[in-house]
């Protein structure tokens, strides 16, 4: 880190501050000019505590980070992308991968008609919400462990893998019985006690955005995952909150081209819930795969107008289709095939 003092702080002053970074574990490297000096602070951060706490002294000007603060996630740590292994599956790597399904699992009938459509269109990871976290307590909450089971009939039945929310430390353990992938959702996504209790689970994890979350949160959440071992993090831009009301969320197709820069690991796109808007989910999806996301994360329903959840953000089968073909161009152009 990078302590700068005050100009024409008096050197007694000045040493002060340089004796409180070695007392902090640092060694200190002090650039002495005519009006200013500062300080190159050596040091592992990830063993010693912040400096930043030095911006308290009256002679400090500011202190500056030199390294990422979510350091396994960053690029700092590894230059090469990581390509995360799900039951076969890979994520991050030369294939765009598709995943699509209902928002949640509502009846056998409805789960399987919905996997065999999405299987067909070249959808290889079917989502589906046992366990939906909704805001109001009377809307549909899923079926928890019967959906679960007909995940699990679902995959057995179709070969497709199975990515499915987690919303508490106490379900972790079962549903990564049946997830191949388990997903942290949006409001879960600075839940830190359940961001570890799924890295240990050493299934992988698909970490949403959080609704106001900065990039930088994102990273560091992604970090509390990797810190914990699990090496197999896949990042997921839903949309954040903004003043606009013609859209549920703002889709931050700026987030995946960041995400993708400052770290190494996979980023995909749900354009569902970065617009709730059914009729725009397509021209989403191309813009997800023209920015560099690895994948995407598409709620397709049969009927969407009897969903019991999110029905108006939902494709039906044909739509989904056509949105699988009209992604080929774009793909393409991305260097990935589908």
């Amino acid at each position: 880190m990078i302590v700068v003092i005050r100009p024409h702080t008096p050197p007694d002053q000045v040493e002060a501050v340089i004796r409180e970074i070695s007392a902090l574990g640092y060694t200190p490297n002090p650039i002495r000019g005519e009006y200013q000096t500062v300080v190159a602070a050596i040091g592992d951060e990830t063993t010693h505590a912040s400096l930043e706490s030095l911006n308290a002294l009256p002679q400090v000007e500011q202190v500056l980070r030199v390294q990422k603060r979510f350091k396994l996630a960053s690029r700092e740590s590894r230059r090469t992308p990581t390509v995360v292994h799900a039951g076969g599956v890979e994520i991050g790597g030369d294939k765009f991968v598709l995943m699509a399904g209902p928002c949640s699992v509502e009846s056998e009938e409805q789960l399987m008609a919905t996997a065999h459509a999405v299987k067909a269109a070249g959808a290889v990871i079917l989502r589906g919400g046992a366990y939906k976290p909704r805001t109001s307590p009377y809307e549909f909450q899923g079926l928890g462990p019967e959906g679960l089971r007909m995940l699990e009939t679902a995959r057995a039945e179709t070969g497709l893998r199975i990515i499915t929310e987690v919303l508490g430390e106490r379900d972790v353990d079962l549903v990564a019985g049946t997830a191949d992938i388990l997903q942290i959702g949006a409001r879960n996504a600075q839940n830190f006690q359940l961001l570890i209790a799924c890295a240990r689970s050493g299934k992988p994890v698909l970490l949403k955005r959080g609704l106001s979350m900065r990039v930088e949160e994102w990273l560091l959440a992604a970090e509390y995952l990797l810190a914990h071992g699990n090496p197999n993090v896949i990042l997921c831009e839903r949309g954040i909150r903004t003043f606009e009301t013609y859209t549920r969320n703002t889709l931050d197709l700026a987030a995946v081209a960041i995400a993708k820069q400052e770290s190494h690991l996979p980023v995909v796109v749900d354009p569902s819930q970065g617009c709730g808007r059914a009729d725009l989910v397509k021209v989403l999806c191309r813009g997800a795969a023209a920015v560099g996301a690895d994948g995407l994360l598409v709620e397709v329903h049969p009927n969407p107008a009897e969903a019991l959840s999110d029905g108006q953000q939902q494709l039906d089968p044909a739509a989904f289709e056509d949105l699988v073909e009209s992604l080929r161009p774009f793909v393409s152009a991305a260097g990935r095939t589908l």
